[in-house]
């Protein structure tokens, strides 16, 4: 059985916003949950550079999980890009400020937010995070030192933060802002030297390898054997580093968003494959009892 062949449920979505602690720009994000029974289990959806909670498979995969049983949050972090309106990158000045180690915070406060209210009425018993490309390898460090997550599962995540050419590298040193063009809407999107600045103060926090050593719950790694923006081979540096409680999920012809595109429209095959291992890996070490359909 895959995910389409559940009957789908009425589901309750909402919006909600949190507000970091520095007092900068908001942490907004969706819920989406199982309207006939009080859901006893929370996922949290972390997004990766350059997206944001509705793009493309993001919400589908947040609905499909509520369909299961489990109140799904996405959500973007306060520095994406991604104005009030969820889709449009409006806000770049965000963007150009925006740093690894303000995303692994803001994991662990919609982490609060869940586990101690207003985003959820009572306490989940069991929490899932998944986290694609960036927000994978970010959502490793956030599980490494969060004892409160239960299960994890990245699609697509870095195994290094270490990703940039030497002129990139050279003009933060020089205190210069680096571009990139987002392929999508053509525009190019600043990165400021605090990015960079982030990156040497805090290595240590930032190893994905070193975190996904210290990952102690069972997490699957997806990843597609034609990624054209993560190297397959970073699925398998997290593997290893793992060890037995990860399991390895390479999609064979399936690239960075496994054939995703926003709007989504109709869903790949690779994309249902993801889905469909997604839930079933939420259902067996998230679920806290059978949904009902």
């Amino acid at each position: 059985m895959t995910h389409r062949d559940v009957a789908p449920r009425s589901l309750v979505r909402a919006s909600w916003e949190i507000r970091p602690r520095d007092g900068s720009a908001p942490i907004r994000g969706d819920l989406r949950a199982p309207r006939d029974v009080p859901p006893e289990s929370a996922v949290v959806i972390c997004h990766g550079f350059k997206g944001f909670r509705r793009w493309g498979f993001f919400p589908a995969l947040a609905r499909e999980l509520a369909n299961r049983g489990h109140a799904a949050f996405t959500f973007d972090f306060s520095h994406n890009g991604v104005g009030p309106d969820g889709v449009d990158f409006s806000a770049l000045e965000l963007f150009a400020e925006a740093t690894h180690s303000r995303n692994v915070d803001e994991i662990r406060m919609v982490l609060d937010a869940v586990t101690n209210g207003p985003l959820f009425p009572r306490p989940p018993r069991r929490i899932g995070m998944v986290g694609h490309s960036r927000g994978g390898g970010e959502a490793v460090i956030a599980v490494a030192e969060d004892a409160r997550v239960d299960a994890l599962v990245t699609w697509s995540a870095i195994s290094t933060v270490h990703r940039w050419t030497e002129a990139q590298i050279a003009a933060w040193e020089r205190g210069d802002t680096v571009h990139v063009e987002n392929s999508r809407t053509r525009q190019s999107m600043p990165i400021g030297p605090g990015y960079w600045a982030d990156v040497k103060a805090n290595a240590a926090r930032l190893d994905v390898r070193q975190a996904a050593g210290r990952v102690r719950v069972p997490w699957l790694i997806i990843h597609g054997d034609a990624d054209e923006t993560v190297p397959v081979e970073e699925a398998s540096i997290l593997h290893e580093a793992a060890g037995s409680d990860a399991e390895l999920l390479v999609v064979e012809g399936a690239g960075h968003t496994f054939g995703a595109s926003h709007p989504l429209g109709e869903s790949p095959p690779a994309l249902d494959r993801v889905i469909e291992a997604t839930v079933d890996w939420c259902a067996k070490f998230v679920q806290v009892a059978d949904p009902v359909l």
